[in-house]
């Protein structure tokens, strides 16, 4: 039994370990299953029902708390427009030229670096385009169609 008992504080410890490197709230809940099956194994309780136990006792904890915690220990992060702009269409204020990696464009009066979809296209100066994706801090775009 005492074997079991010190399997169980090595996942305990991992688990441990796994969360506080990470900080993803992905494994502090299997650290509690290990402590419950730790204490079954020093009371001599049969290796299955510890595993058992262990499982039920971790994804309990996970579905009752996780997203309490997820809601109450997340309040730093900054919700951003960025995914808003995709689709939005925007001036060409300095000739994009990806071989060059030149490009900028104007949009809400804010300017972009901005990229082509197309490798060796040049956008000249004054082109509307459609911003089709944001990649970090450049808008990647292609020309509208003439009407």
């Amino acid at each position: 039994m005492e074997g079991l008992a010190i399997m169980w504080l090595i996942i305990l410890v991992i688990m441990v370990i796994i969360e506080i490197a990470t900080m993803g709230l992905a494994t502090i809940w299997f650290a509690g299953g290990a402590v419950v099956a730790f204490l079954l194994a020093v009371f001599g309780v049969p290796f299955k029902i510890q595993v058992v136990v262990f499982l039920v006792v971790s994804f309990v904890m996970l579905a009752a708390t996780r997203p309490i915690a997820v809601k109450h220990l997340n309040l730093k992060r900054t919700k951003t427009n960025i995914d808003d702009l995709v689709g939005k269409h925007a001036i060409v204020s300095k000739e994009i030229n990806n071989m060059k990696g030149e490009g900028q464009i104007v949009l809400g009066g804010i300017e972009w670096t901005a990229r082509s979809t197309e490798e060796e296209t040049i956008i000249s100066v004054d082109t509307e385009v459609e911003i089709v994706e944001i990649k970090g801090v450049k808008a990647i775009v292609k020309p509208m169609k003439a009407s």
